[in-house]
């Protein structure tokens, strides 16, 4: 480790703790950064910790004491940020939510939290609140950071973000020693935050995560990846995903390094070259579509362009990870990759804002090994880790110089991982959940008896202790003949093609594997338009016959590559429709993380799923959709249904 990064190592062992050390040791540096109207605006640490302060004494006004919920709901913004710090100064505790989740889908959090308090962004989530308001009797205050648009809004639940600072002002001033009386109250076991889980198969359960979880977790990265106070981070993601939160708040506290607020998710791209940063973290959704950019943009790029990215990509796919990885190479390749970084890849991190990334995350779900070595190649530390809202994020994480493509890595240090007989995932660290909020039953049935966290994924550890995800423990299933059915696996193959957005699988207990398969509208739209094929929208394009030919193609790339493995080539797939609807959460077909809600689908879009395995050639389907502003429609078509090569399975090789 080095010096300058033991010199952020600390003894805080809370998050306002945390927070006042910052403004002693690092007071000048900037914490914050947020771009506001094109132009970048910092806060030093010492500027935070005063307006922290302030935002606390206002929130003691209103009631707020320790073991009381405080909701968050908002895009990264600086005035959030401060407010869950000075939520957790008070001993309180945050939740955030997700601020595309449509008003109803929070009434179950506000209602379960008892929350009185809600700290929100904009003019769009006062509504959702105000709409929700005769639902959740116990909110007494909801409080926004930007006035625009509410003017002339009246109702006394509503109180402006400089109203609460100006009233907390006051009250500092009348009591300068409360704050830090309240700070020294708050212990390393107490409620640090609380997150409500995706509920992918039920309702959301409230994941209740100390100070001591997760300031251990994110000191043990910090210690690991040799983390320092100068690093850069793009906050860019929902802060109400446990990912982000450790990422750009957890860590911040921790390591005292800036975490960047894009102006909006429409300019991220943008505000990403701006701020380049160091330690940059995506799911797997976001690395895909900044691929299918890059896939869309050489495509329509000149004959002589075309071939030398071509070139420059064969050389970066021989040698690219191994240069990273410090493998030794010959020294034609590595003049070769030198050209093509000259050329091609730098060109092309720089596109992407990647440039200074010295360390880049991807967690969330199972990356494809394709897309992950893509980003490898061209020079980008992209690495793998696994975790869960349950274990403060941190289980495994792969160490720099043993990357491998299809694990996520060896146990982060304090964490134990077996595997029970049956193949599920288990174990137990430091970073370990507390409980789920008022649901002891729950809390009991994700724990054995001998005290180790069921995670309900299944996977194995390899000859060198890296840790193998299959799927989800529940979704792993058979084919009628036995064989292997790993339904994400499937998924995630075939996402790694730029014109596949969403993938489903069926087949346990069937005789076949059969796909529904979301087109990217972009990617796919950019290839109808080269080859000027007319198109009204989604629903028309996806059913073009030379969309489902273009789709068949990366289906039975698929299938060759399941005929290769063994244990998975029962499961290439005989049949495919295109759903003439993209998945969405607001239609409860996706979570707020774009997981698939698998068993919702399966009944929501039963008679597809009958026809696929009854081997119809089309099917009739209605759907109800929701719109965002909360009213519905139908959509209607008649879906065709291809069936695609199966190959013959691999003979082993010789001993």
């Amino acid at each position: 480790m080095t010096d300058r990064a033991k010199s952020t190592m600390s003894t805080a062992l809370t998050f306002p703790a945390l927070l006042a050390e910052h403004a002693r040791s690092r007071g000048d540096r900037p914490a914050i950064r947020e771009k506001r109207l094109g132009i970048w605006q910092t806060l030093s640490w010492h500027e935070v910790f005063e307006q922290v302060q302030k935002i606390a004494h206002g929130l003691m006004t209103l009631g707020v004491t320790t073991g009381q919920h405080v909701a968050v709901i908002g895009e990264n913004r600086p005035q959030l940020y401060m407010s869950m710090m000075a939520t957790q100064a008070l001993g309180a505790i945050p939740i955030a939510l997700y601020q595309d989740a449509v008003a109803q889908e929070m009434v179950y959090v506000l209602q379960d939290a008892n929350v009185r308090v809600v700290i929100v962004e904009d003019q769009e989530q006062v509504d959702k609140m105000l709409e929700v308001h005769a639902q959740c009797p116990a909110l007494k205050a909801v409080i926004y950071d930007d006035p625009r648009g509410l003017r002339h809004y009246t109702d006394p639940l509503l109180m402006s973000g400089e109203a609460l600072v100006s009233m907390g002002s006051a009250h500092q001033q009348a009591h300068p020693e409360l704050y830090a009386k309240c700070v020294e109250r708050v212990r390393p076991e107490d409620t640090g935050a609380m997150f409500y889980t995706s509920g992918t198969t039920g309702q959301a359960k409230g994941v209740v995560l100390t100070h001591h979880a997760l300031i251990d977790r994110a000191r043990a990265v910090e210690v690991m990846e040799g983390l320092t106070d100068h690093e850069d981070v793009l906050a860019y993601l929902p802060v109400a995903w446990i990912g982000q939160n450790m990422f750009s708040y957890s860590q911040l506290l921790v390591t005292g390094f800036t975490v960047n607020h894009p102006e909006s998710p429409e300019t991220v791209a943008i505000d990403m070259r701006d701020i380049g940063p160091t330690y940059y973290f995506a799911p797997p959704r976001v690395l895909e579509g900044l691929l299918t950019q890059v896939t869309i943009r050489m495509e329509d790029a000149g004959w002589l362009k075309r071939r030398m990215y071509a070139w420059a990509m064969s050389v970066a796919r021989r040698s690219g990870a191994n240069i990273l990885d410090g493998v030794t190479v010959s020294l034609w390749e590595r003049l070769q990759y030198l050209l093509g970084d000259v050329m091609v890849y730098g060109p092309l991190r720089n596109a992407l804002g990647m440039s200074r990334v010295r360390i880049a995350y991807t967690a969330g779900e199972a990356i494809g090994p394709d897309l992950f070595v893509f980003y490898r190649s061209i020079g980008i530390n992209l690495k793998q880790l696994y975790g869960s809202t349950e274990t403060a994020v941190f289980v495994c994480v792969q160490a720099n110089g043993h990357v491998k493509p299809d694990t996520v890595g060896p146990p982060v240090a304090g964490v134990e991982v077996r595997v029970s007989a049956v193949g599920e995932v288990q174990l137990k660290s430091p970073g370990l959940f507390k409980e789920y909020y008022q649901n002891p039953q729950a809390t009991r049935e994700t724990m054995t008896e001998d005290g180790w966290f069921r995670t309900g994924d299944a996977g194995y550890l390899d000859q060198d202790g890296h840790l193998k995800i299959i799927d989800r423990a529940k979704d792993v299933g058979k084919l009628a003949d036995g064989s292997m059915f790993a339904p994400k696996y499937l998924e995630n193959k075939l996402k790694f093609f730029s014109y596949i957005k969403e993938v489903v699988a069926f087949g346990a207990d069937k005789n076949e594997v059969c796909v529904f398969i979301n087109i990217d509208l972009e990617a796919v739209g950019n290839w109808a338009e080269r080859r000027g094929l007319a198109y009204a929208g989604y629903t028309d394009l996806a059913g073009r016959d030379e969309v489902y030919d273009l789709i068949a193609e990366c289906v039975e790339q698929v299938n060759q590559d399941l005929a290769q493995d063994p244990q998975l080539t029962g499961s290439q797939i005989s049949r495919f429709l295109i759903l003439h609807k993209e998945l969405d959460p607001d239609d409860d077909e996706l979570t707020r993380t774009r997981k698939v809600r698998r068993a919702f689908i399966a009944q929501k879009y039963g008679v597809l799923v009958e026809a696929l395995f009854m081997k119809k050639d089309h099917q009739f389907i209605e759907t109800e959709v929701n719109f965002e502003d909360g009213r519905k429609g139908k959509i209607s078509a008649d879906l065709k249904i291809k069936p695609v090569r199966v190959f013959p399975a691999a003979m082993p090789k010789a001993a």
